[in-house]
């Protein structure tokens, strides 16, 4: 027999097999480098998304904190001759340079906390009806795009509608209650507050609702809960942290509105006893006097206004991420 001929035959198929082993080899290694490849590129990516976040939040700080210093620096020269009396101080005199913030103070926190009194029912009532009555259907989106434009209107449209429809009626409710019908004053304020601050509190709170597992109402109906107590005993204590959220929106809205309350409180710097006197906000006071402030110390305690008032909205805010924290 001829040994040649054998040993390419024996040979050959080894040949075959260390091709496919190095050809295999080669493959794995280029599927492996470009996996390595694939991950350094996401790992840039990652990181460099990341230092984009740290940078857009260190940005949002260092605005929050350029407002705060601007305030200040602006508002000094009425910090250094008025002193702490200036926050409860009861007149407001720039004639005679007697500036007093306690009226604007509390026409602020009346109109606002009243105003946000008055829409939670009608908030919650929305939120409940379109997230867990009838959360689809043509009349839920109607009522929700109707919301949703209720935040969309302008305020200098509701501060319209106020003197054209809400004056009067207050005017005639004030005469049946045999309160001088002026009309004007914090309770207007209020009404109109209220309608303004209501898509705020509504969409959070049907956007909660909906987020509520099934399987937790499913287990209530199916021990004989009916609809009202499921929604008592089971939604409201799931989703009680963010209705509380939405109605702390709600409040920061009130506080910092302008236009429409300028347009129906009145006006008047005296101090507010009852829910149907005339006043101001530290808002509208502003709005109405910053251009005619001819003094260094009258422009300067305006602008403290504006200083009492980010303060009155971060100690607000920080008290309601506390509760929230315990509600969680």
């Amino acid at each position: 027999m001829d040994t040649s001929i054998n040993k390419d035959v024996i040979t050959r198929p080894e040949d075959s097999l260390g091709r496919v082993i190095t050809s295999t080899i080669n493959a794995t290694s280029v599927r492996t480098a470009g996996r390595i490849r694939r991950s350094y590129r996401q790992i840039r990516t990652e990181n460099v998304f990341r230092k984009t976040l740290i940078i857009v939040s260190l940005c949002m700080v260092v605005l929050i904190l350029g407002i705060l210093f601007t305030l200040i620096v602006q508002a000094f020269p009425s910090i250094k001759a008025l002193g702490a009396g200036y926050l409860w101080g009861k007149t407001w005199d720039p004639v005679q340079d007697v500036y007093g913030a306690l009226p604007f103070l509390l026409g602020t926190l009346l109109t606002s906390f009243l105003g946000l009194l008055i829409s939670l029912p009608f908030s919650f009532a929305v939120a409940i009806f379109l997230g867990e009555y009838y959360p689809k259907g043509w009349l839920p989106n109607l009522l929700k795009n109707a919301v949703e434009l209720i935040a969309a209107v302008p305020s200098v449209i509701y501060g319209f509608w106020g003197l054209a429809v809400l004056i009067p009626m207050v005017q005639s409710l004030e005469t049946k209650m045999g309160v001088p019908p002026v009309g004007y004053g914090i309770f207007s304020s209020a009404l109109v507050l209220s309608i303004m601050v209501i898509p705020y509190s509504a969409s959070l709170g049907r956007s909660m609702i909906t987020m509520v597992p099934s399987s937790l109402k499913e287990a209530a109906y199916s021990l004989g809960a009916t609809r009202w107590e499921v929604i008592r005993s089971v939604i409201i204590p799931y989703t009680k942290s963010g209705l509380f959220a939405g109605v702390l929106l709600s409040l920061g809205r009130a506080l910092g509105e302008t236009m429409a309350v300028t347009m129906v409180i009145g006006n008047t710097t005296q101090m507010p006893h009852s829910i149907f006197d005339t006043g101001n906000t530290m808002a509208s006071v502003i709005a109405n006097e910053l251009g005619e402030a001819d003094k260094r110390v009258y422009n300067a305690a305006l602008i403290e206004l504006g200083l009492v008032l980010f303060f009155v909205t971060v100690i607000i805010n920080v008290i309601g991420k506390k509760v929230i924290g315990k509600f969680s």
